[in-house]
């Protein structure tokens, strides 16, 4: 090592230079001594010792300390990291595994120096976003913030999904899964004769199919209003084209099972008589003729049922708007499949609103002046067992109306009744179901239409006006006063299979065993969890009762037609007011 290096070392770090120093004067020191030996006369005098101080720190104490060559200025600054390498080679570090008692304590650090840090150092938050600021000097390449994959459509659940960058996301294709045939006991039934030659029917939804899986078969797939914000447009028509196209399905299984009547779903177009979001059906128009010509081809009599809050009587000017829309979305339906006259939309009379007699004046007034003429075609009326508002007796104490109220307007705007028995027994007419339905089957006749009716029996146990409203899962008989050639609806929980249970009781036709499901053993008040008495968790629908209110349906019932297109029913409902 030179001076000069020993020298700038030595005004780096004061403690270094004794280290420095030291064995360059002890060599020094020792190459004097042997050069004065050597210079000593030779004689015959012994030459005198060395002194006994010269040691090395006597060496150090005598000799004059080296010169101190100035420097530049610029070499005096503090040694970088690199520069300072040599002197650990010098120095060595401690061992780690030194003694803690023998290690230096660290001087602790007054409140002053912490509250300066503190002033001076940025927060975690503020730094990081101080070196995502910065440029990026490294030469690597930049990083990219993350952009959230958008989520993809139900509609579009066959279609390639894509990146934030454009590229297609390959995902590893599941094997299907196989679901083993389940092998069900089906019970006997007890057999009885009837008359009765005409169509049994039941209520959109099928059973079987819509418990296919991994793809049910259904013609109710809805969606939310915040999904149309969301996706846009092709949401709900997307829905649509799958709702239909799996009516034709269902068309089929019928024909294949021997069922030839079927009331749609009203939710197969969603959201189609919204307000805001309405949309024309034209997009459908191909399928929609497709399934109705597949109907015809098979003589299948299909109809619908708009919901109980399609009031014409209504003193709400926004009721009645949204109540005539309604009417023309699902005319719009049957008209664009091609179906006969035969094809009728059903609705109730509903609420009394406190006057019955003006209620009767407004739906007469309504019908006549702001109804379209494809709409009056097919527009029949149902007696009620209640009144819409969910209770068993309207405001003035009237359980709303029954088959004596209607058939007054009935006759005389030739709108046809749809004599529901399970109504009739809850809120009778002061006639028999005997002596009302020659009356009715009045005006059947004069339109030119083929009478329906609806049947459906009370869950077992049912004692409460509200109780007995509840539809059983499956029919155990048909009503005496039965006509031969009338279509009758089978409004129960089992759909399909109350059908097939009376087919088999009546040796009406003979299903195929493979599509029985057996029945409930121990039926009670309950239904399975759908629209039971229990309090559920409910969702605003966009709807508004008899009265303008907003409507709310539990998760079980928004899976239906409102709870009255796919079971025939009023179900239980949350009503909240408009504010």
């Amino acid at each position: 090592m030179s001076l000069r290096a020993g020298i700038r070392i030595a005004l780096a770090r004061p403690l270094v230079r004794i280290v420095v120093v030291q064995p360059i004067m002890a060599r020094r020191t020792r190459a004097s001594v042997a050069a004065a030996s050597a210079a000593a006369p030779s004689n015959n005098v012994a030459a005198a010792p060395p002194p006994t101080t010269t040691t090395m720190i006597h060496a150090l104490e005598h000799i004059p300390p080296a010169p101190i060559i100035p420097l530049p200025h610029d070499e005096l600054t503090p040694l970088s990291s690199e520069a300072e390498e040599p002197v650990e080679d010098i120095k060595p570090k401690r061992k780690k595994a030194a003694s803690k008692s023998t290690s230096t304590p660290k001087r602790k650090r007054t409140k002053a120096e912490n509250e300066v840090d503190e002033a001076t150092t940025p927060a975690p938050k503020a730094v990081k976003k101080e070196a995502d600021a910065s440029p990026d000097t490294s030469g690597g390449s930049e990083s990219k913030p993350k952009v959230k994959t958008p989520k993809k459509s139900r509609i579009a659940k066959d279609e390639p999904e894509f990146d934030s960058d454009g590229k297609e996301i390959i995902k590893k294709k599941r094997k299907p899964k196989v679901y083993p045939k389940i092998e069900y006991d089906i019970p006997p039934v007890e057999r009885k004769e009837t008359t009765f030659r005409g169509r049994l029917g039941y209520a959109c939804l099928n059973t079987v199919l819509r418990s296919i899986k991994p793809d049910s078969i259904f013609c109710s797939r809805t969606c939310r209003i915040a999904s149309i914000e969301e996706e846009g447009m092709e949401l709900p028509k997307g829905l649509a084209m799958m709702n239909v196209k799996d009516l034709k399905v269902m068309i089929e299984w019928n024909e294949q099972n021997g069922i030839r009547f079927l009331r749609m779903s009203s939710e197969m177009f969603p959201f189609a008589s919204h307000e805001k979001y309405g949309y024309d059906l034209s997009f459908a128009d191909a399928e929609l003729k497709e399934a109705g010509e597949l109907a015809k081809k098979y003589g299948h009599r299909l109809t619908m049922h708009p919901g109980q809050f399609t009031q014409l009587g209504s003193p709400k000017e926004a009721v009645i708007k949204a109540s005539v829309r309604e009417l023309d979305y699902q005319c719009e339906i049957m008209d664009r499949m091609g179906i006969d006259k035969d094809g009728v939309m059903i609705i109730h009379m509903g609420g009394v609103y406190g006057d019955k007699e003006s209620t009767l004046a407004r739906f007469k007034e309504n019908f006549t002046t702001r109804l379209s003429d494809s709409v009056k075609a097919r527009l029949v009326l149902e007696n009620d067992e209640v009144g819409t508002r969910v209770r068993p007796r309207d405001s003035d104490g009237q359980i709303c109306y029954n088959v004596d109220d209607l058939l007054p307007i009935s006759r005389e705007l030739s709108i046809p009744i749809i004599f529901d028995y399970h109504h009739d027994w809850i809120n009778p007419s002061a006639q028999p179901p005997g002596e009302l339905i020659p009356q009715i089957k009045e005006i059947w006749d004069r339109r030119g239409i083929r009478m329906k009716q609806h049947l459906s029996e009370p869950r077992p146990g049912a004692e409460t006006v509200m109780e007995k409203r509840a539809h059983a899962d499956r029919c155990k008989v048909l009503p005496p006063d039965l006509p031969d050639d009338v279509d009758l609806m089978i409004e129960a929980k089992d759909k399909e299979q109350a059908v097939f249970e009376l087919y088999r009781i009546y040796g009406l036709h003979e299903p195929i065993h493979d599509n029985l499901r057996p029945p409930n053993p121990a039926p009670g008040l309950r239904t399975n969890g759908r629209k039971s008495s229990v309090k559920k968790k409910t969702k605003p629908t966009g709807d508004v009762d008899s009265e303008g209110n907003s409507v709310v349906l539990t998760d079980d019932e928004k899976e239906g037609d409102g709870g009255i297109g796919d079971e025939g029913e009023i179900g239980t409902r949350e009503v909240k007011p408009n504010v």
